[in-house]
């Protein structure tokens, strides 16, 4: 343009410093900035203004923009909102409110910035006083407040704002609707759900992850079956995240195969993020053969995804091959984290991989200079421990630079009632006791190992803690899917329905089986 020698305007300025939104270019910004002042520009309000905006977004400190803001010979309501708007960005709450009180003239957009930003770094105190000063308020401003209170938890004073709301929006809704389900009151959270007078795909989407971030996820799937019936709004990415994770944990193949066809029967782009959801859908289903179809269709992959298909086929008795795996992404050159090598080394443990584990334990911390976590210290003590190397096990404890915590030395116990071995018993039993005297899973552990040892004065005596300190062991859930639906349940569960039909069925079973054992000892005999 120069070389052509056609004439620069305020507009061309603006343009070019709005191609600037990054630290690299604040050089090449400055540069703008000498050429507005040589072409006279300086006066310009406008050009001023997106000046003062570069600066803002590219700089390190706000010390360049304010001088712009000084400088300036006149200044318009955009300029000061600008500059307010920058300082509540950067958490500089002081220099925000002290603009706001030298502003000669206010516009809704500076009240809602200071409001906003005030929200957002949870000052609601201050939030709330300047919202009463406010002439003037619009949705925007009523919406920072509830989003505001809901960040930090004050669900009821979120609610007495939406509830003084003169016109209520899609947003505000769907912001109680997070708010509640976040802090678990999923009862309230399905009232406001059910009467919104208008609902978007963000609404369901706030509903579905309520229920899946309060492990309800059968009723997440049943809210997704409604929002495919109504019609009205399509799932997005968000929604088939959330539902992809439901299936997950309830293990639900079924479900998660069908949303699998509804992504490729719409061209829905495989993100990263989707496809991350789906391997590991699929993994924790016990489909490894799609979890891998998933991973080779991604065009791009992240560390997520590398570690997700190697916890995934761990899991899943493919320990050799998560190990091949991983080693074939550190030869493609994605740098691992502290994380995929927990993933790989509870491959080692479960395939029972010793020198691979010590190997890449080694590579961890040798070759990518990370630092072992516990995980990783638990990992190699399990591994070791269940390939029946005890001692070996204590020694690699001694040398941690971390102080082994209850888990390390339960999952010694917990070897050691493998192996038979009893050696141990005693000084690993005193390091448990000594960290959580209290937790009902160790003391189960230790009760049932110290039984097995024939060391019947020991069971007395933590089954009698038990019963003085009234502690139970949780015990664990199942789920199993028939037809559409997912049924949980525990061990001597009477909360089904049709349990008198189940067990009725779990007795003929037994039965069976005794007969079937019966024919099987008289035939070896």
């Amino acid at each position: 343009m120069k070389a052509l020698m056609v004439e620069a305007n305020s507009f061309t300025f603006t343009f070019l410093l709005k191609c600037f939104e990054t630290s690299q270019a604040l050089e090449d910004g400055r540069v703008i900035h000498g050429e507005i002042l040589k072409l006279g520009f300086g006066s310009s309000v406008f050009v001023q203004n997106s000046l003062l905006g570069f600066y803002a977004n590219c700089s390190e400190n706000l010390g360049s923009a304010y001088r712009v803001f000084e400088e300036m010979p006149e200044r318009d309501v955009i300029s000061w909102n600008s500059m307010i708007s920058a300082y509540m960005t950067r958490g500089e709450i002081q220099s925000a409110i002290g603009l706001l009180d030298k502003m000669p003239e206010r516009n809704i957009v500076t009240w809602n910035s200071v409001v906003c930003g005030l929200s957002k770094a949870g000052n609601m105190e201050l939030a709330h006083s300047v919202f009463e000063q406010m002439p003037l308020r619009n949705e925007v401003s009523w919406n920072s407040m509830i989003s505001g209170y809901v960040r930090i938890g004050d669900v009821r004073a979120a609610q007495s704002i939406f509830y003084q709301m003169p016109e209520k929006t899609v947003v505000s809704w769907t912001a109680m609707i997070s708010g509640y389900a976040t802090n678990g009151d999923l009862k309230s959270a399905e009232n406001i759900f059910n009467h919104m007078p208008v609902k978007n795909v963000v609404s369901w989407n706030a509903m579905i992850s309520g229920y899946v971030h309060n492990h309800e996820f059968d009723q997440a799937l049943c809210v997704f079956h409604h929002m495919l019936i109504n019609g009205e709004c399509r799932p997005d990415q968000t929604t088939l995240i959330s539902i992809l994770s439901a299936c997950a944990h309830l293990g639900s193949l079924e479900h998660g195969k069908w949303i699998n066809s509804y992504i490729k029967k719409n061209k829905l782009h495989l993100s990263i993020p989707l496809g991350n959801a789906l391997i590991d859908m699929f993994a924790k289903c016990g489909d490894v053969e799609n979890a891998k179809e998933v991973f080779h269709h991604m065009s791009k992959r992240c560390i997520i995804t590398w570690t997700t298909m190697v916890s995934g086929l761990a899991v899943n008795g493919k320990c050799r091959e998560a190990i091949n795996l991983f080693d074939k992404m550190c030869l493609e050159g994605t740098k691992p984290d502290d994380v995929i090598f927990i993933a790989v080394l509870s491959a080692c443990t479960h395939g029972g991989l010793v020198e691979e584990g010590k190997r890449v334990f080694d590579q961890m911390v040798q070759e990518f200079g990370i630092k072992p976590r516990i995980e990783h210290y638990g990992c190699m003590v399990d591994l070791l421990g269940r390939a029946g190397k005890l001692e070996e096990a204590v020694r690699f404890t001694a040398r941690m630079h971390l102080k082994p915590n209850a888990v390390i030395w339960a999952t010694l116990l917990f070897c050691c009632k493998i192996h038979g071995n009893g050696d141990l018993l005693k000084s690993v039993t005193e390091k448990i006791m000594d960290q959580e005297p209290s937790n009902p899973s160790y003391l189960t552990l230790v009760s049932n190992l110290s039984a097995s040892f024939g060391r019947w004065e020991d069971v007395l005596s933590f089954r009698v803690a038990m019963r003085q300190q009234r502690m139970e062991k949780v015990p664990g859930c199942s789920s199993i899917q028939v037809g559409n639906r997912v049924h949980e349940f525990l061990a001597k569960d009477t909360r089904h329905v049709q349990r008198k039909e189940i067990y009725r069925a779990l007795v003929c079973l037994n039965g069976q089986l005794k007969v079937e054992c019966d024919c099987a000892i008289r035939i070896s005999q």
